[in-house]
């Protein structure tokens, strides 16, 4: 693995930016075709490699990461277990297969290091997990008796006790359980409690983002007193047409540069993009060519649609999108990631340059933050603070 990094940041990255908390690196100890692989992740990070080199199933795994972080189910997360284990793992003697994956969290309280085992076979569940910030040990589970339905954690404490010492259950995460369970009276036990906290709200905003030109070509329905405050657009874009309605009008400004985005990407003349309802109520998406035609987008090619569809998500937040932001946490102070697997695919070099600029732009901004995979980054190297991991190399077994 390769990992190449330009970070001119100075421009534009506030103080409450860099205070965020995010995610910092990625480590897939053993998960799919990846073994003892450690990626740095910067605001704009692009996954660059062949088909095989391991690109989506990184991407997969920081999504599955997110979910625990937001209190999913293990069965929920990996719905096939088996897959995520790589090929020649072995079973120990209790004929018990697994994975292992983790992260590093920057923010108010530090570099945070969330490590977790899963096993999969005979049975899903949660075999360890840890979190340390500094060498410091926060928590630490393990799957102690195979015969019970629960872990042995234990957590920084630092009062009377040097720790605590209680069950939790195999199916969750205990770092997205542990501000319902620790009472933050001593500095210890607010220790643990920053950095889970810290660590739960990098993961848990995040956008996976895949737009299929074939469902966004075909008109939303929209049914009778569903458009005041609707329009949250969902991952594979379908419902286009029904957010464009919705930003046109909330947010002049950002629309203005989707149209300027679309007229860098698009073929001919764009005056304005808009959704249009027809007499069955339902909505299509519109480009005006500002000489009194308007093109269809079902007319645009897959190319033209994806573009327009990645720079809708560039310019938005999670108000817009379908993501699963921290209620009780300002936005102000909270990172959206978005993971696009196959970023470029279907198109050219010159959308592909102006989608990266768009996202240096974005992500410089601290507005978002953008993983994507690619087949090849050299189109992105001329944009700004862009971190390029090149998997192309090494294959799926990266340091």
């Amino acid at each position: 693995m390769t990992v190449h990094s330009r970070r001119t940041f100075a421009q534009a990255p506030a103080a409450l930016a860099r205070d965020k908390p995010r995610v910092t690196e990625l480590r897939l100890s053993a998960f799919a075709g990846h073994r003892a692989a450690v990626f740095p992740l910067g605001p704009l990070t692009l996954f660059a490699g062949p088909s095989g080199s391991g690109k989506s199933s990184a991407l997969r795994a920081y999504e599955a990461l997110a979910q625990l972080g937001a209190g999913a189910e293990l069965v929920d997360v990996f719905p096939q277990p088996a897959r995520c284990v790589p090929e020649r793992a072995r079973a120990d003697g209790q004929a018990r297969r697994g994975f292992r994956i983790g992260c590093t969290v920057d923010g108010p309280a530090g570099p945070v290091r969330l490590d977790v085992a899963v096993q999969a076979e005979p049975e899903l569940r949660i075999a360890g997990e840890r979190l340390t910030r500094d060498g410091l040990t926060l928590l630490e589970t393990a799957l102690r008796d195979p015969g019970r339905r629960a872990v042995q954690a234990s957590w920084h404490t630092a009062g009377a006790a040097p720790v605590t010492r209680a069950p939790l259950p195999d199916d969750r995460l205990g770092t997205a359980l542990l501000p319902l369970r620790v009472a933050g009276k001593t500095d210890g036990q607010r220790l643990v409690l920053a950095a889970a906290e810290q660590v739960v709200v990098a993961l848990r905003s995040v956008f996976a983002c895949d737009p299929r030109p074939a469902r966004m070509r075909e008109p939303v329905p929209v049914g009778p007193g569903e458009l005041a405050g609707a329009g949250r657009l969902l991952g594979g874009c379908d419902n286009l047409a029904e957010v464009l309605r919705r930003t046109r009008v909330e947010c002049g400004n950002r629309h203005a540069q989707l149209v300027a985005a679309l007229r860098a990407g698009c073929a001919g003349p764009v005056a304005d993009v808009l959704a249009e309802q027809a007499g069955d109520g339902a909505l299509r998406a519109v480009l005006d060519r500002g000489d009194g035609v308007r093109t269809c987008v079902g007319r645009l090619g897959d190319g033209e649609l994806r573009y327009l569809a990645l720079a809708l998500v560039l310019l938005t937040g999670p108000r817009v999108l379908e993501v699963d932001p921290v209620a009780e946490v300002p936005e102000a102070y909270q990172s959206l990631t978005v993971l696009a697997d196959g970023f470029d695919r279907c198109l050219d070099q010159r959308q592909k340059r102006a989608l990266a600029d768009l996202a240096a732009r974005a992500c410089g901004r601290g507005h978002i933050r953008l993983i994507g995979a690619v087949a090849d980054a050299t189109w992105a190297a001329a944009a700004d603070g862009v971190t390029v991991v090149d998997l192309g190399r090494t294959g799926c077994n990266g340091m």
